[in-house]
């Protein structure tokens, strides 16, 4: 579907601005594409599951042949006549580029599915196509209920009380452990405020490690993390510290959703890492401002009245 739609959009543009052959309207395989996609949707929630995908599939496959076809042609025919419509050379550059891009994926996308459905064997993580827009989207297994498994990038967000964000990052590359983030992010951290008015660290169990707890005991910070074994969480649940930070904690998965769905977007427009990690560093400046502007501002100290 992703493809049918970048290639097909590609087309109505091309042929807006003069250039054509005889072929059916753009938007009537788009929407024979969405409506395979739908049928596809509720093909597994039959008796028949298996076989109807199979056969939906296959037509999908046949429709994105013709699309293919059409959008080579197409491509061919912008790099040769682009002179004759009322395009810059940059902007039929970038839609020849566009195209090709998804082009080039198309035959490895096409038999991934096959692969995965009419020939139901698994497919190989190393040459698996995740997204044909973000090279670098990854998988997530997360086991929650209704999402086991999510694709995207890892963001980690450390905040303080009141809510400023002290510490981000975006994960370039391989998904990495909650626990292997915390070192560097406590390193970070030192390099900019030396720990000066830090005393305790907190998190979910999935930054609980026996090196992360002896990485605070030598840095002389608390541990607030809560523990990964059972009989660990109820001892500590004795603890009022332990009781309050964790309470504060909960509140980090709601400055997750304002970061993502006020300042970054959800998702993000920007393409590729480095763009993204602009974008997100741009609205952690955003973020912070915002949450320190709407900190209650103390009274100024009345002035000694001289004797």
């Amino acid at each position: 579907r992703d493809a049918a739609r970048t290639l097909l959009k590609a087309i109505i543009v091309i042929r807006k601005h003069g250039l054509k052959w005889r072929m059916p309207r753009p938007e009537s395989l788009l929407r024979e594409m969405n409506r395979l996609c739908v049928t596809m949707t509720h093909a597994a929630r039959g008796a028949d599951a298996k076989k109807e995908q199979k056969r939906v599939l296959r037509a999908m496959k046949m429709l994105m042949r013709k699309i293919r076809s059409h959008a080579e042609g197409y491509k061919e025919m912008l790099e040769a006549r682009w002179r004759e419509t009322d395009l810059s050379e940059g902007d039929a550059r970038w839609i020849s580029k566009r195209m090709g891009g998804i082009l080039e994926k198309l035959p490895r996308a096409v038999d991934q599915a096959h692969e995965r459905l009419i020939g139901e064997r698994q497919v190989p993580d190393e040459g698996k196509i995740l997204s044909l827009y973000e090279p670098q989207t990854e998988v997530y297994m997360r086991g929650k209920a209704g999402a086991r498994v999510e694709f995207g990038s890892q963001l980690l967000v450390g905040e303080q009380r009141e809510g400023v964000i002290l510490d981000w990052l975006l994960v370039q590359g391989d998904v990495w452990a909650d626990s292997h983030l915390l070192a560097g992010s406590l390193g970070r951290l030192k390099t900019l405020a030396g720990y000066e008015g830090v005393k305790v660290v907190t998190g979910d169990r999935g930054f609980d490690s026996k090196v992360n707890r002896a990485l605070l005991e030598s840095s002389g910070l608390r541990n607030g993390i809560c523990p990964k074994a059972p009989g660990a969480i109820a001892e500590r649940r004795l603890e009022v510290e332990f009781r309050e930070v964790q309470k504060r904690r909960g509140l980090t998965e709601a400055r997750i959703a304002i970061l993502k769905n006020v300042f970054t977007g959800n998702p993000i427009v920007s393409k590729g890492t480095v763009n993204q990690a602009t974008d997100v560093a741009w609205a952690v400046l955003a973020h912070n401002l915002w949450v320190v502007a709407r900190l209650p501002r103390t009274k100024p100290r009345a002035r000694a009245r001289a004797a």
